[in-house]
């Protein structure tokens, strides 16, 4: 069957429906209802309900939703209940980071390899195991076997990075380098810029020291020229 057209956004929230349902299965807890899967995350139980119905009739009115059937519904919906293999470019401190996260293992993601161009890296492995070959391997060693590409190279190299996973065949980048690379029609490439995400961070600490101050500064400036 082929699967609905949905943003972003959506697919985002089916992420965390099965992450709650994740730890409910754990706590052997056999239904739940929109309502509670919508306050672990903020949305509301008519957005959870119109999520899901996207896909198909799950619940039952009044009653709420099988946790292990609703489970496997959303793994089967996000492509989870088969293996996605990754790589990742760029064996550095972030590399190595992500490549031994655990959540990896147990989520319908494996990791498989590393690459990097730095001969002191090449041909060693990580803590977990994987593997880490020279770049100029890429096309080889993943053409047909790898679906999903992690980059994590400085900016200047990472368009180059994103042009080898292109050329090996690999359908989806998940980009940690702080820039947006350009992508063929009909690929995939989501990046993430940790500078952006702390920078916005900050300017909403900052917004919050001004609110709560007596006087924020501008204002101040502004009393004192009309005094004098």
């Amino acid at each position: 069957m082929t699967k609905p057209r949905v943003s972003e956004l959506t697919a985002s929230r089916l992420s965390l429906y099965l992450r709650f349902l994740n730890q409910l299965e754990d706590g052997e807890t056999a239904m739940v209802s929109s309502r509670a899967m919508a306050d672990s995350m903020g949305a509301t139980s008519a957005q959870v309900r119109r999520d899901l119905a996207s896909f198909g009739e799950f619940g039952v009115r009044g009653v709420g939703y099988e946790v292990k059937q609703l489970r496997a519904e959303l793994e089967r919906i996000l492509g989870l209940d088969q293996t996605l293999h990754v790589v990742i470019i760029g064996a550095g401190n972030l590399g190595h980071a992500l490549a031994d996260y655990p959540g990896f293992g147990g989520g319908g993601l494996k990791v498989v390899a590393l690459f990097d161009v730095d001969p002191d890296k090449v041909g060693n492995e990580t803590r977990g195991g994987i593997p880490i070959y020279h770049l100029d391997d890429l096309e080889s060693l993943a053409a047909g076997k790898v679906d999903v590409g992690i980059v994590s190279v400085p900016a200047e190299a990472a368009q180059g990075v994103v042009d080898c996973l292109v050329a090996a065949g690999i359908r989806a980048v998940l980009n940690f380098a702080p820039v947006r690379p350009r992508v063929p029609q009909g690929f995939r490439c989501k990046s993430v810029d940790l500078t952006l995400e702390l920078e916005s961070l900050s300017f909403f600490l900052s917004l919050q020291e001004l609110t709560e101050g007596d006087d924020p500064p501008l204002a101040g400036a502004a009393a004192e020229r009309s005094a004098g």
